[in-house]
């Protein structure tokens, strides 16, 4: 994630690295909050399980927006699982970009968007020939990220 975060503060947007705990999302919660107060200014984020664990935090609606790197939608070869791994998203009310890659097996495409299409404000951007990780897109997922959090900050 450095070089995410290192590229979002190149691009005039303060950035913090949060450190989780391995092993169940629901569990990394408290220290991510603990890490990221909530706030009307503040947007949270994070790449697969980081993701995982921010949109549960986001459920909370204290936060500006959200911003999710390959979700990991359900397990590789276990689609049926995705409905459970995003029942939260339905309590998320902030605005929320999704940057996901188009054969990333976390996350099939079809479904990925069926789910995005539920939450209230999304935004999904996707990159045709990637998998779960977006490191070879990284410049032009930033700029996304850029130009969401600018749009989203303005009044």
């Amino acid at each position: 994630m450095r070089p995410w975060i290192a590229g979002v503060a190149g691009r005039g947007f303060e950035a913090r690295y949060v450190s989780l705990p391995r092993g169940k999302a629901e569990r990394a919660v408290s220290v991510y909050r603990e890490a990221a107060p909530a706030g009307h200014d503040v947007v949270i984020g994070g790449q697969s399980f980081g993701g995982r664990v921010a949109s549960l935090v986001a459920t909370d609606d204290r936060y500006a927006g959200l911003v999710l790197l390959c979700y990991p939608l359900h397990r590789p070869g276990h689609p049926e699982t995705a409905a459970e791994r995003s029942a939260h998203w339905r309590r998320i009310s902030c605005p929320v970009l999704l940057l996901s890659g188009e054969a990333d097996p976390f996350a099939r495409l079809e479904l990925l968007r069926q789910t995005v299409a539920g939450l209230p404000s999304a935004t999904l951007v996707t990159y045709p020939g990637i998998g779960h990780g977006l490191d070879r897109v990284r410049e032009d997922a930033l700029g996304h990220i850029a130009e969401w959090l600018t749009r989203i900050r303005q009044p």
